[in-house]
């Protein structure tokens, strides 16, 4: 299957436009798998363009919420009937296995924007307050233009992300899909259009950092929403508040898995393997620093090593796959540093480590697993985004739980334990957005997002709406304010 993406999506326009042709590489073959025009900062004015003057003056922030949900679920219906070829390119581009891209990761991305839609409802655009002073009509308006920039380690899913929320508060959006994996974003926006959104709603215009940027630093743009690392969200934070421009960042983690001594191990190693090796480990909320009770660690690790040697590593369309390729050969590179910098600091290598002597091409690793890792070491300080996982001991949970908050990032955690009331009482201890009991569940209906350097702000559910939102107050006499209480 070799994609090519002719056009950019300006506006709803297909526009012959960009500044030549870039490859997508398919990481399992390391051979092109399509092709596309990349945006040039033209394209990107003349998207905002597009899109200001569709929010300034077109339909689509005045139609009702009811109204703009219709179109987002007519398009997401087609999309559905779409799954297996979008899952198809999406294995393609960035190497996750084509079962799971066909099982679970398209049909989730598109299940997790009908729950916006539903989510939308509990949002009451205006509400009646009385007052000391006077009474109010606090409304709650679209925050105007959007610019969306999308991370490759999930791009149908955080194109959706990305876009829904942002159109159903009644925002217009240009969205710039990650140079590595741009070419699934597109069914998106021709379906919407199809489904009919106004012109200038939606734009995408794929392209690189400097487009990125670009895109960020437009005065015709009114909040940025990002996904990606810590080092490029700081730079977005940064042009964001020297132009007072809302933004929300959704960033990097190492997330600590506390393992408390009554866990059942059969459940705690079944859900560490799903959190560190899911996606190749390329998950901002993967499960990487796993915390044991020092008289449990061997059985722990044990059971590690045994999981990760069960997982089989191979050509993302292949069905038995359960691993697949980073999405580089950059990554890939990236990963080996930190297992060479973590043997060289003292480590325990448990399995894994290099490249599968299978395959003599794609950018692949084992899954790895560490053990007496401290939380000193760089494997224990920095994101990976691979798949590599960490064992750290503990003598007490005050321990676990100082060991577990000692760190830059606070996106997500875990706690395990046969006593649910004693994990939630010590997930609430745990300095961290979002926390997982006996399990790693990424869940869409509730508020995602990060706290320190994993970010500002929060994803999915209504308060992921909400962000896209502002609130006006309009201030009455108490004798008119009645009339609208």
């Amino acid at each position: 299957m070799f994609a090519e993406q002719e056009t950019l999506l300006i506006g709803g326009r297909n526009e012959a436009a960009g500044v030549g042709w870039t490859d997508v590489i398919n990481p399992s073959t390391e051979q092109a798998a399509g092709r596309i025009r990349t945006a040039t900062t033209d394209d990107i004015d003349a998207a905002v363009d597009s899109a200001r003057v569709a929010f300034d003056h077109g339909a689509w922030p005045r139609m009702s919420w009811t109204e703009r949900g219709e179109v987002i679920l007519a398009a997401l219906d087609e999309l559905k009937l779409r799954n297996e070829e979008i899952a198809t390119l999406v294995t393609n581009e960035m190497g996750a296995p084509l079962r799971h891209s066909v099982r679970a990761n398209i049909p989730a991305a598109i299940a997790m924007g009908r729950s916006m839609v539903r989510h939308a409802e509990e949002i009451k655009p205006r509400t009646v307050r009385p007052g000391r002073v006077s009474w109010a009509l606090i409304d709650r308006e679209p925050v105007g233009v959007v610019g969306a920039i999308a991370p490759w380690n999930g791009p149908f899913y955080f194109a959706i992300l990305k876009s829904i929320p942002a159109l159903l508060a009644g925002c217009t959006v240009v969205l710039k899909p990650a140079v590595e994996t741009p070419l699934d974003a597109f069914y998106l926006g021709e379906a919407l259009y199809r489904a009919g959104l106004p012109a200038g709603a939606l734009s995408i215009v794929p392209g690189d950092g400097v487009i990125g940027e670009h895109l960020v630093r437009h005065p015709g743009v009114d909040k940025v929403t990002f996904t990606g690392s810590t080092a490029v969200g700081r730079r977005v934070g940064a042009i964001c508040g020297s132009d007072l421009k809302r933004c929300s960042l959704e960033l990097g983690g190492k997330s600590a898995a506390v393992v408390l001594d009554d866990a059942d191990p059969e459940v705690t190693v079944r859900a560490l393997a799903a959190g560190g090796f899911f996606n190749t480990g390329q998950v901002c909320a993967a499960l990487t620093r796993v915390l044991v009770p020092r008289d449990r660690q061997a059985e722990i690790v044990e059971r590690l090593r045994a999981a990760a040697s069960a997982l089989r590593v191979g050509d993302a369309l292949d069905d038995e796959t359960d691993v697949g390729p980073l999405v580089s050969a950059r990554q890939r590179d990236r990963v080996e540093r930190f297992v060479t910098a973590a043997v060289n600091e003292g480590a325990q290598l448990i399995v894994g480590g290099g490249r599968p002597a299978h395959l003599d091409r794609g950018w692949f690793v084992d899954p790895t697993v560490f053990a007496g890792v401290t939380n000193e070491m760089t494997i224990a300080r920095d994101e990976v985004f691979g798949p590599v996982v960490s064992v750290l001991s503990y003598d007490s949970v005050d321990e676990a739980v100082a060991t577990a908050n000692d760190s830059p990032y606070g996106l997500h955690g875990a706690v395990f334990s046969s006593d649910v009331d004693r994990a939630i009482g010590v997930s609430e201890r745990l300095v961290t957005g979002t926390v997982s009991v006996n399990g790693f569940f990424l869940n869409p209906d509730a508020p995602f997002g990060g706290r320190k350097a994993s970010g500002i702000g929060r994803e999915f559910g209504p308060e992921g709406l909400a962000s896209f939102l502002e609130y006006k107050s309009i201030n009455l006499a108490e004798d008119v304010g009645r009339r609208y209480g």
